[in-house]
């Protein structure tokens, strides 16, 4: 993966950029001043980052695997330590599907009824490949998503959870957090 040298990092027009940050020549990037990116972030090939009005804001230790996108209106802020496995979606907004209004940004708003809300996403959560996440979630500290979810409600902290749509199966390990003082 060939990565952006800090000159063209800074040369996109990120709101704010950390050190040690990996970001994919073949990464797209939209509304960059409304993007707020840490310390030690990777995002990889093909991810695609479309920032709202209320921006999108990355902590730090942050890995965002290939293909996976961050898009929509209200803001999506994820904290440090989380996984974004490959082909990961997260919206902050989204139309309407049942047919009271029509869909899609090329009508106007006047006939389109979009939920926005914010996503976020606390520190220490990984999200499994393929899984959606959509409008008004939080995932408390520690949450894993299994591969393939569809999440459309909060989860609670350290849970593990999985499914169409997501629910809670167990209780996630702690351990991990006896590590963070050493990174």
């Amino acid at each position: 993966m060939a990565t952006l040298n800090y000159e063209q990092l800074l040369g996109l027009g990120f709101k704010s950029i950390g050190k040690n940050v990996l970001i994919s020549d073949k990464a797209s990037f939209y509304n960059c001043p409304m993007i707020e990116i840490g310390d030690s972030v990777r995002i990889d090939d093909f991810c695609v980052l479309s920032a709202g009005s209320g921006g999108i804001v990355l902590g730090s230790h942050i890995h965002i695997a290939v293909f996976s996108s961050l898009i929509g209106a209200a803001r999506i802020e994820i904290q440090d330590f989380c996984n974004i496995s490959s082909r990961v979606s997260i919206y902050s907004s989204s139309d309407d599907y049942s047919g009271l209004a029509m869909t899609n940004p090329m009508i106007p708003d006047e006939y389109r009824l979009v939920k926005s809300a914010p996503v976020i996403l606390e520190k220490h959560t990984i999200v499994g490949t393929s899984s959606v996440i959509l409008p008004g979630v939080h995932l408390e500290k520690g949450v894993a998503i299994g591969a393939l979810s569809l999440v459309n409600d909060s989860c609670s902290e350290f849970g593990i959870y999985a499914g169409i749509p997501a629910k809670k199966i167990k209780e996630r390990n702690r351990e991990l957090l006896n590590f963070e003082k050493y990174i």
